[in-house]
Parts: structure tokens; C-alpha cells; sequence
């Protein structure tokens, strides 16, 4: 885990991931409860293979904007260059922010898994590697520790370059779930596929049942009890308003005040059937789109026997 903290010694560093496929990131950053928040380290890992912590690189950039906006310039904004990143939205505000390019996210990847294949109570960083990597011993205590103070203590440089390893392992096993996840559909079963989904789908009918029954004999049992909470919910009101206006309101309010009501109306079907022949006087744009929708076959009665 080489600890860099020469602008020299950091800029050969980047140079040499200019040549990189995938690099994976994680960065610390000082005074983050601030207004002004400063980014500390760039933890970098080029070889998702290194267990061992050899191949991450830890750039100290503190205080140094010219070594990030290198950063940014070479490695950030290169399209050639997949960047990993957990929870990425976080870590490219300081880093390129919108110009930054081919990125990926492996807290957004989580999500996007299945909850039968990936059934977890949360997807930060730690839960994910446990689950996925057995990762079991990870210490997040030094996560919120002081990254604007130097020197780094050995905890804190310990802390920062392991997330680069699990953060590695983490998108290595998530592009495999994401196969089991999303199989070629010309190569599917489709036989297989339709019974599991005829299983499920009435083991659904009567679990969805049951939970709206029980949804509605909880919400009107808090009221009537006068409970606010249980041990596993908490029930709570909400006021929706909705404002209606007729057409020739608004028309008449248009043509005194100069408001500008040229944009375009969804015309429902019963709006059309209103319209009759009248709206062939209109100039209308028809966007057509098509839908798939999957339903189950009527079973053919078969004769009773004799």
C-alpha cells in the first residue's frame, strides 16, 4: 500500500493508470460536515486480483488542487477508463463532478439485483462485502475520523486502503449476479420460466391479499386506539391538495394576463370520444408505443371420466 504524498511521485502514478482499463477508487475527505469540504486521499486499486493491498496506491492530495485537477483531467473524464466507485455520486462532487465519465457504482449495481438473489437490509459498503465476500471484520470507525489532519495515523492509512479491496471483490461478485440476474433471453427456459412464474404468481395473489387485509385492520386499529406506534410501524397523515381549473378559465385568464398556455395535452380517450369530429381540426402529435403484457392461459376443461 504505497503511500504517496510528492506531487511528483503522485503525477507518475497517474501517468501510468492513464493506461489502465478499470481503476478502483475510493477517496476520504476532510471537513465533510463543512461547507467547504477538502479532498484528503485517493485510494486507487488497478489489479482486482491484489489481496494483499500491494497494488492499492494512496495519493495524499490535500490542499493540493493542482494534483487533482491532474487527476480529473487524466483519469476522471478519460472515457477509455472505467472508474468504480461505491456510492460514486459522493466521491465525483470533488472529482470532476458531471464531466466525470464511464463510471460505475457498485452501490447502484446492488440495488439493481434482484432482492430473491441479493436479500439485504441495507447497501452500504460493509453489508455488501460481508455478504458477498465474507468479508466479516470490516471497522468503518475510522471512516469518520479527522482526514485534515497530517501525519495520517497507521489505523487511518489501514482503513483506507482496504476499501479498495472490498471494493474490488464487491464488483467482481456483482457482475456475476448481475449474469445470473439477466441470462441471455434467447438462451432461456422458457419452459422452466412459466412454472416458476405460474408457482409464484399465486403464491403472490395470496400473500398481497393478506398484506393489504392486514395493512388496513392495523391503520384503522392505530386510529381507533389513538397509537401513533408499534414496535414495527409507525403510522402517520399526510393532506394532498389538487387544484382544478376549467380549459376556458384558463383560456380567459390567458388572453387578459399574457400567460403563455402553448404545451402540449394528453387527450384521454373520453376526451377524443368528446371531441368527436372536432378533432380532426386539430394539429395533434400521435406517439405510438407498444406494451407487453404476460397472462395466463385459459385451461381447456378436460371431459370428466366416464
Amino acid at each position: 500500500m504505497p503511500y504517496l504524498t510528492s506531487t511528483s511521485e503522485i503525477s507518475a502514478i497517474v501517468a501510468e493508470y492513464t493506461k489502465a482499463k478499470t481503476l478502483w477508487i475510493d477517496t476520504e475527505v476532510a471537513d465533510y460536515k463543512s461547507r467547504n469540504p477538502r479532498l484528503s486521499l485517493i485510494q486507487v486499486l488497478d489489479d482486482p486480483q491484489d489481496m494483499s493491498g500491494d497494488r492499492v496506491y494512496l495519493l495524499d492530495v490535500l490542499d493540493k488542487p493542482n494534483i487533482i485537477a491532474e487527476f480529473i483531467e487524466k483519469i476522471m473524464i478519460n472515457s477509455a477508463i472505467e472508474k468504480v466507485f461505491h456510492n460514486a455520486s459522493y466521491d465525483i462532487k470533488l472529482l470532476g463532478n458531471k464531466k466525470a465519465k464511464n463510471i460505475t457504482c457498485t452501490l447502484e449495481m446492488a440495488k439493481k439485483i434482484p432482492y430473491h438473489i441479493l436479500p439485504l437490509p441495507n447497501y452500504q459498503l460493509k453489508t455488501i462485502a460481508k455478504a458477498l465476500c465474507s468479508f466479516n471484520n470490516i471497522d468503518k470507525q475510522e471512516q469518520t475520523s479527522d482526514w485534515g489532519k497530517r501525519l495520517l495515523t497507521e489505523e487511518q492509512i489501514e482503513y483506507a486502503y482496504l476499501d479498495c479491496i472490498y471494493l474490488a471483490q464487491i464488483h467482481s461478485n456483482l457482475l456475476g449476479l448481475q449474469a445470473k440476474a439477466n441470462p441471455e433471453p434467447a438462451r432461456e427456459d422458457l419452459i422452466s420460466l412459466s412454472t416458476r412464474y405460474s408457482q409464484l404468481e399465486q403464491q403472490y395473489k395470496l400473500l398481497n391479499s393478506e398484506f393489504e387485509h392486514l395493512q388496513e385492520r392495523m391503520k384503522k386499529a392505530m386510529q381507533a386506539q389513538n397509537i401513533s406506534e408499534t414496535s414495527y410501524h409507525k403510522l402517520t397523515s399526510y393532506d394532498r391538495t389538487t387544484v382544478k381549473a376549467s380549459f376556458s378559465e384558463l383560456a380567459r385568464l390567458a388572453q387578459t394576463q399574457d400567460i403563455d398556455l402553448d404545451f402540449p395535452v394528453t387527450l384521454t380517450q373520453k376526451l377524443q370520444k368528446d371531441l368527436g369530429k372536432n378533432l380532426e381540426q386539430l394539429s395533434v402529435d400521435i406517439e405510438k408505443t407498444t406494451s407487453w403484457r404476460l397472462t395466463p392461459k385459459t385451461q381447456e376443461s378436460e371431459p370428466e371420466d366416464e
